[in-house]
């Protein structure tokens, strides 16, 4: 191996023990009773995850997160696939300028549109409740459906929806007996993808949350910065909870969808 190749894997080795490391010592903490100057705590106990399910309320925190995200989902599904399959057998003045479109909300970080966005929810009454968080969150959500259902589209063959038709077989029936199926692996992986990313998204569901319309992520992000003196354990056991439903969303996804296939589609679309 190359002194070149032996540097990378040192760098990429040191990036993920640091990693590891970080996120180890969160996890110990939530668990620790005391811990000063040494490599563990003094003890360890359960109770810190028990006060900060109290604290911060994580019971409707949790019940917001879940309506958010599969309101999301729903939408943007209803919204996407059909769009995707428009897109996917139609050729048209402008499909590329309009498919650039669509990648720009998830290439673009979201706070330079968030902010915009934010306020003309606010504008229209619709920031802080759960309306405003579910608007803001499907801008990005929408996109990014209908580039994971594209693929999954074109890999379908035009001629099995000629034959059906020429069979007999309305619009209705081709859709829901024949191409329904074949889309139902794509179909999951995009929803799943997009709970992914609205339970991990913190701009734009900070910028237009209120009081009754906090998700995991942004009652995180008040446990760390309000006002007020809580104990370290606490804050790390609701990072804890944070970072484990995201391991677990983020291995589900990986088990319906291939990564690589959003980043060629994103690829194509740009060039």
């Amino acid at each position: 191996m190359s002194p070149g190749r032996w540097i990378i894997w040192a760098v990429v080795a040191f990036f993920f023990v640091n990693l590891i490391a970080l996120v180890a010592s969160v996890v110990v903490d939530s668990f620790g009773q005391r811990w000063f100057g040494t490599w563990l705590p003094e003890g360890f106990t359960t109770h810190w995850y028990g006060d900060a399910w109290r604290e911060f309320g994580l019971s409707k925190v949790l019940l917001v997160t879940a309506v958010v995200a599969l309101v999301v989902i729903a939408v943007s599904l209803l919204i996407g696939v059909p769009a995707a399959y428009a897109l996917a057998r139609r050729s048209f003045p402008g499909k590329k300028a309009l498919m650039l479109l669509f990648v720009l909300p998830i290439l673009v970080p979201p706070i330079t549109y968030g902010i915009p966005l934010a306020t003309v929810l606010y504008k229209f009454q619709l920031a802080g409740s759960l309306t405003g968080v579910i608007l803001a969150n499907l801008v990005p959500s929408v996109p990014f459906v209908i580039l994971t259902m594209t693929p999954f589209i074109e890999q379908i063959d035009p001629k099995i929806e000629a034959a059906a038709r020429m069979s007999g077989a309305r619009t209705t029936a081709v859709f829901t007996r024949i191409l329904a199926p074949l889309l139902l692996p794509g179909i999951l992986a995009a929803g799943i993808l997009v709970l992914v990313r609205t339970v991990g998204m913190f701009e734009l569901t900070f910028l237009t949350a209120g009081p009754d319309s906090t998700t995991l992520v942004v009652a995180l992000y008040n446990s760390v910065f309000a006002a007020g003196i809580r104990a370290n354990q606490s804050v790390d056991a609701m990072a804890t909870i944070y970072t484990a439903s995201m391991l677990v969303l983020l291995l589900i996804a990986l088990r319906f969808v291939n990564p690589t296939q959003l980043v060629t589609r994103v690829q194509e679309d740009t060039t």
